[in-house]
């Protein structure tokens, strides 16, 4: 099998609560996001997505997916996408970083590849655990008690698990943290995620403040050994994202005992090949994750679902529905919550199909 065509497709997601604000000020109102759709001589189709979180999150944007999949999509036609590693290792020596740029194309080959063998992707991954997923709910940035009420608003949408936007004023963190901490109930799960938003003396202050709280500490800090002086001071678990970007960083923080848990984005490490070789790394160091991607809709949403569903319960700390968020549904079969759970679809691949009515034409195409 070849890919022939490779078709991008840029989509406007707006959000049903209208903004979604983290740490440094920072806020996205609308989010850009990009889907790719590989064609093949066998008349296959498979589909990929990669959405930024604005540009002043990780190094990545909007366009710079777009044109990184211009310098990359050409270099692709005639290769065989069942071989998602090769792949994989071909676009890592074409194009040195930008692992966001090359996310959607590796998920493309991995919902063609599922197709094939006529399998859910979550089967090629490892196998389904369970029957369903239990999913957070993240908390936009706002004033304590708005974000206490977003927390029962959620609550009685069936979610248990919920990652408040802090990384601000450290005082007015403090607040946050607790006015949502009184109204969390038995069973739920409090993750306060700075976003590395705070310095390490801000961060220490406030890990101080909550220690007797029953809370999660994510990601404090921009530097990896500033987090590891935080961690090492609070009795609080700890979780580490920005910091884990790829094997060496992850492999230097197992070696540290620097978290409890690790945030495992699929377009931050460039697709599902990497994505679900460095869950297999926590698997087996036995450390929990959060399963996810920077954002999306409907495609980002059913490949965080089969990575998710592939991954051992007991370490799968926490995993988020990103097509819940937005206003705009654009693949039917996607995976949809019910009741603050989620579910990976049983069909071939990723298990969905694209709406063109919705996507409208191409943006860009490459045909051999």
């Amino acid at each position: 099998m070849k890919i022939t065509a490779i078709n991008v497709y840029q989509l406007d997601l707006p959000l049903h609560e209208g903004r979604y604000a983290w740490s440094g000020g920072n806020s996205v109102d609308v989010f850009d996001s990009t889907i790719v759709e590989l064609e093949t001589d066998a008349g296959i189709t498979g589909a990929g997505e990669v959405c930024p979180l604005g540009p002043a999150y990780l190094p990545a944007y909007a366009e710079g997916a777009r044109t990184g999949l211009r310098e990359l999509a050409p270099q692709l036609l005639g290769m065989d996408p069942c071989r998602p590693m090769q792949i994989s290792h071909f676009m890592d020596q074409a194009m040195r970083g930008h692992n966001y740029a090359k996310s959607p194309l590796d998920i493309a080959c991995w919902d063609i590849l599922g197709k094939v063998a006529g399998q859910p992707v979550c089967n090629l991954l490892g196998g389904r655990y369970g029957n369903d997923i239990a999913l957070y709910r993240a908390i936009s940035q706002q004033d304590p008690a708005q974000m206490a009420e977003r927390c029962r608003q959620y609550q009685a949408e069936g979610y248990r698990k919920f990652q408040l936007k802090v990384g601000g004023d450290p005082d007015t963190d403090i607040e946050r943290i607790h006015a949502c901490a009184a109204v969390m109930r038995a069973g739920d799960t409090l993750v306060a995620d700075a976003n590395t938003g705070w310095t390490q003396h801000d961060a220490m202050r406030v890990a101080a403040a909550v220690a007797g709280l029953d809370v999660y500490i994510e990601q404090p800090c921009p530097a990896y050994e500033s987090c590891l002086q935080v961690r090492r001071a609070t009795v609080r678990p700890f979780v580490l994202d920005e910091s884990i970007d790829g094997f060496a960083p992850l492999l230097r923080a197992l070696s540290d005992g620097a978290m409890d848990v690790v945030n495992i984005k699929i377009a931050k490490v460039g697709g599902l090949t990497r994505a679900h070789r460095l869950r297999d790394l926590c698997v087996e160091s036995g450390v929990a994750m959060t399963l996810e991607d920077t954002w999306g809709g409907d495609v980002a949403t059913a490949a965080i679902a089969h990575l998710a569903h592939s991954t051992p319960e007991a370490l799968r700390f926490s995993v988020t529905d990103f097509n819940s968020y937005v206003t705009r549904d654009f693949a039917p079969g996607a995976p949809r919550r019910r009741g603050g759970r989620l579910a990976a679809p049983d069909a071939p691949g990723l298990g969905l199909e694209l709406d063109y009515g919705v996507l409208g034409d191409p943006v860009w195409r490459t045909a051999a």
